[in-house]
């Protein structure tokens, strides 16, 4: 089935990708395509936080917590799998079009805006030519210029690849 409005759009051949981020599956499985990575599970991601001088004396006094973690919704979950800088935009966008149908209407644009405001976190690229695994895009891993404590098991955060 064609979707409307991809033919001419910018990202068309560009091709999505994480950037390196800690992140997990939490919850039962839910609608997803039958691609290889996508879980159909919600995602959360865990980002360090980053205190100035002044903010770091006062969350020591506060107690406040070292880490932020972020659950996706289950559109964005399926997203952020696809988002692996292998699929191009079109490939996304047919996909979710495929799972999610009018939940997701106008798809061209619902992905287009997903993929910007990922990006604008610094969460997500979108790249020339697909991904090189020039980095680490994969469940559980730490990224190099974050310290994140060991993962509390009473979260049920799962990192295992499926």
């Amino acid at each position: 089935m064609k979707i409307i409005g991809i033919e001419n759009h910018q990202w068309r051949d560009k091709y999505p990708c994480r950037l390196p981020v800690w992140w997990g599956n939490i919850g039962e499985i839910g609608a997803h395509p039958n691609v290889s990575g996508v879980t159909g599970r919600k995602v959360v991601l865990r980002i360090e936080k980053r205190f100035s001088r002044i903010e770091k004396f006062m969350a020591r006094i506060l107690r406040a917590p070292k880490e932020v973690r972020r659950p996706l919704d289950s559109m964005n979950s399926v997203l952020w799998e696809l988002c692996n800088g292998k699929n191009t935009f079109e490939e996304i966008c047919n996909y979710l079009d495929y799972t999610f149908h009018e939940d997701i209407a106008p798809v061209v644009e619902r992905t287009k805006r997903g993929i910007e405001q990922l990006k604008s976190q610094n969460l997500v690229t979108v790249l020339d030519e697909q991904f090189g695994n020039k980095w680490q895009i994969g469940r559980g891993i730490t990224p190099p210029n974050q310290t994140l404590a060991p993962l509390d098991s009473e979260l049920n955060i799962d990192v295992e690849e499926e």
